[in-house]
């Protein structure tokens, strides 16, 4: 076991049913030192569904030490409480648990969030601005007169033109997703544990793994890219009718081969950055907790998809609006459908409204990636008690770094 916020030594649980090497709380000793004579057949531990049967439920016994730290009021199924040493309670969570531990992990961290967030949306704004100003091509209008073929020269012209500048884009945005990744992850993981966490802290244990967490984030985006030109190929190559027939079907089996591995490795990072994995080894890490769960942690990321997306336009919304009024080139451009004519004004005042945009998001997407990790982690491998030992809670023995460091 080790002492950083991964909570447990590399694969050292197991994930795939196993549990044998799970570590459980002591059972209570009678008074004279001899083994507990409870009964054998006490409900099993880890069991947070809620009872099938009609009738009572007879008032199950505190664990030690209570599940909060001290006495608390049970349950509506006669179980006590689970224990919340910081943004999560430690079980099993719902999805709106995963969604508000996110959220209270911005409010309980707010200065090292928002100093992490907000510096990387204003460098990666800046670049972007700097990016769309001098080095995107101007996206060429379109003829309404033309003939048939113009048209289809046109339509290619504006494609590559806007290719060209999304490369920039998304290698910006592959650099900020690294390191807001690699910080925000130290964070939430000290905010489930409810220890402070500084922007020098999450620096200091975020830093050694942004070479792993680097290509982690290249390798997915580029095995992505190869499935989807892999499936196109063969329809290029065809050509005519019957090969963009072809080409679109397997763009179609390609996206969703996409989509299933990318839920597949969603929890990489998370395994990367808390149990100190490798790239090739956090990928199968997540391979292994999402198996089983493959659907779940797939409504979850869209859902969480698509609130930040409406919480970016509600913010982005009234600042294009603004850089419209101010700067009629940005109009003009929108007007003619080309992409080139967007003044400083224009630029900069949509780029303030994603630098907030960002601060908020972030937060909350990389909160929901790690706060699934957890849960996963619980579900499957009792994590809930690591984490109860890490927390300091009483009845759980001492802390897995203070054993391996008296061990």
């Amino acid at each position: 076991m080790n002492d950083t916020p991964g909570w447990a030594s590399p694969g050292s649980a197991p994930s795939d049913g196993q549990d044998s090497g799970v570590p459980r709380q002591t059972p209570p000793a009678d008074e004279n030192g001899s083994a507990s004579k409870w009964s054998k057949d006490q409900p099993p531990a880890g069991q947070w569904s809620p009872p099938t049967a009609p009738g009572p439920i007879p008032p199950q016994p505190p664990a030690p030490g209570g599940w909060g730290g001290g006495p608390h009021q049970n349950d509506n199924w006669g179980r006590p409480p689970a224990a919340k040493p910081g943004v999560i309670p430690l079980r099993p969570l719902g999805v709106g648990e995963i969604l508000d531990g996110a959220v209270s992990t911005l409010r309980a961290h707010w200065r090292t969030v928002l100093s992490v967030t907000v510096t990387v949306a204003v460098i990666t704004q800046i670049c972007d601005i700097l990016i769309q100003r001098y080095l995107v091509p101007t996206v060429p209008a379109l003829d309404p007169e033309a003939d048939p073929s113009e048209a289809l020269n046109q339509l290619s012209d504006t494609v590559n033109a806007s290719l060209a500048g999304s490369v920039p884009a998304v290698l910006i945005t592959l650099i900020a997703t690294l390191f807001t990744t690699a910080m925000l992850t130290v964070v939430v993981s000290r905010s489930v544990l409810g220890r402070p966490v500084n922007l020098a802290d999450a620096w200091a244990e975020a830093r050694p793994r942004l070479p792993q967490l680097l290509g982690l984030t290249l390798l997915l985006p580029l095995m992505s890219g190869a499935i989807m030109f892999v499936a196109l190929l063969p329809g290029l190559l065809v050509g005519s009718g019957a090969g963009t027939a072809l080409a679109v079907l397997g763009a179609l089996a390609a996206l969703v081969v996409v989509v299933w591995l990318m839920v597949r490795f969603s929890l990489a990072s998370p395994a990367l950055m808390l149990e100190r994995q490798s790239v090739f080894a956090s990928m199968r890490r997540s391979a292994k907790l999402v198996h089983g769960a493959w659907w779940r942690v797939f409504g979850i990321t869209v859902l969480t998809m698509i609130l930040t997306f409406l919480v970016s336009m509600i913010i982005g919304i009234p600042f294009t609006i603004i850089a419209f009024i101010l700067d009629g080139s940005g109009m003009d451009s929108l007007m003619t459908g080309s992409g080139g004519g967007f003044g400083w004004a224009f630029l900069i005042i949509t780029g303030i409204g994603g630098v907030v945009s960002a601060a908020i998001t972030y937060p909350i997407n990389a909160g929901v990636s790690v706060l699934l990790y957890v849960d996963q982690r619980i579900r499957r491998e009792a994590l809930d008690l690591e984490l109860a030992r890490a927390a300091g809670l009483p009845g759980y023995g001492s802390p897995s770094g203070t054993n391996s460091a008296g061990g």
